[in-house]
């Protein structure tokens, strides 16, 4: 082995051990290695979404808390694959039979209403340390750091996946979550102009990922799955939304 593979091979184990430590572990299952993102995995420390962690999802409005809850459940679909999840909340929003447009079926999904914000944190890091489960979806006021860093304790683990989703118009604060996302809903279109109702898009902001890359994209919803939209296609859908 010459001296320059042996430098580049102890850095690679040294990169793979600092994320280990810092709970951002490779997906064991290949079949869970890619929910459908594209372009996006290119943010991810193993170019594929972290599972095994914690993701805060930040909204400032009901549109898009219901953007959010999309593209949650569009990657929920393929890490229920081979479990299910447990959906915290104190007051159920959600339609479940919705869930079906993401390849969840509603007998998936343990729904849990907690009657104050502590409760629900609790019902999460319960959840979050049960190694049955595919994924927890929480949904609270806010997340303080303290929260933060004991759910992610928890899933370093037991390897669930925890999505924390909370509305506020205040600045976040900073959090021992793994990744931190701001979802918007966009103009839909359908494939070749054609008229009618299209489907759902999304303006898709990588606000912070721990040894990534944040970055913005806008993401549509399809039969397949997730498409990430190619900068002229998304151009061309501004300019028709502007003349429109």
């Amino acid at each position: 082995m010459t001296k320059a593979l042996f430098h580049t091979t102890l850095f690679r184990q040294l990169q793979q051990e600092l994320l280990l430590l810092q709970g951002l572990r490779a997906p064991l299952d290949p079949e869970l290695q890619d929910p459908g993102l594209g372009i996006i995995n290119e943010s991810f420390p193993h170019r594929a979404f972290p599972v095994g962690a914690v993701h805060e999802w930040i909204s400032s409005s009901a549109e898009d808390a219901a953007a959010t809850t999309g593209f949650i459940a569009g990657i929920l679909g393929t890490l229920m694959r081979k479990g299910s999840c447990l959906w915290v909340s104190r007051h159920r929003n959600l339609f479940p039979p919705a869930l079906s447009i993401f390849g969840i079926t509603p007998d998936q999904v343990l729904f849990v209403e907690a009657p104050d914000p502590k409760q629900a944190l609790w019902a999460i890091e319960e959840g979050l340390k049960c190694e049955t489960l595919a994924a927890v979806v929480g949904e609270v006021p806010e997340l303080g750091f303290t929260a933060s860093r004991r759910l992610q304790l928890a899933v370093e683990k037991s390897r669930v996946t925890g999505f924390i989703h909370h509305r506020t118009n205040r600045v976040a604060e900073n959090g021992a979550c793994v990744s931190r996302w701001r979802i918007k809903p966009i103009t839909s279109t359908l494939p070749g102009g054609m008229p009618g109702v299209g489907f759902p898009s999304w303006n898709v902001e990588l606000c912070k990922i721990r040894n990534g890359r944040p970055g913005t994209w806008k993401v549509q919803w399809t039969p397949q799955g997730f498409f990430v939209l190619p900068e002229k296609i998304t151009e061309q859908a501004l300019i028709i939304k502007k003349a429109g």
